[in-house]
């Protein structure tokens, strides 16, 4: 398996995620659900226009998405963009997006939030937290780091490239 691979099985594999986006000087951080996770790391999530991380976005589309299942991590690094794109949201329309969308899609407010990764980071620690503990004590025993798992860096393809 790729790293490429090994990022987005990771990513597919959290059932919410943290959008970070910059207020001014500041970070601020949300709670998503990622609707697709595309094959080039590309995320997907619906999004109300008038949310503060829409606006946040149309004035600094630099953002950082991380992703968490309780044994594997990753932060993906990409650009964002709120888009009204009516076949994209009808091919990830579900019951989850009604709950925040009673209105349907019909919803005035109802938008795309795209992230286009650039980059990831991951760690995947195998075994969980039992595994972690586990390789602490062993450092503690033998002086040396803890291995907890693989961790890696990886820069993800443009759309469209092989």
């Amino acid at each position: 398996m790729s790293d490429i691979e090994k990022v987005l099985k990771l990513m597919r594999a959290a059932r919410f995620c943290m959008l970070t986006t910059r207020d001014g000087d500041e970070l601020r951080s949300r709670p998503m659900t990622p609707q697709q996770i595309t094959e080039t790391g590309d995320v997907w999530c619906f999004v109300s226009t008038e949310s503060e991380q829409a606006k946040q976005i149309a004035s600094a589309p630099h953002v950082n998405v991380s992703f968490d299942d309780g044994s594997s991590w990753v932060s993906l690094s990409g650009t964002a963009a709120v888009v009204r794109d009516e076949a994209k949201i009808d091919e990830l329309w579900d019951r989850a997006a009604e709950a925040w969308f009673p209105e349907g899609r019909e919803s005035t407010d109802l938008a795309l939030l795209h992230v286009r990764g650039t980059s990831a980071e991951y760690w995947n620690t195998p075994g969980g937290a039992v595994a972690a503990a586990v390789a602490f004590v062993q450092s503690k025993i033998t002086g040396d780091r803890p291995d907890i798992g693989e961790n890696d860096a990886v820069d993800l393809p443009e759309p469209g490239s092989s």
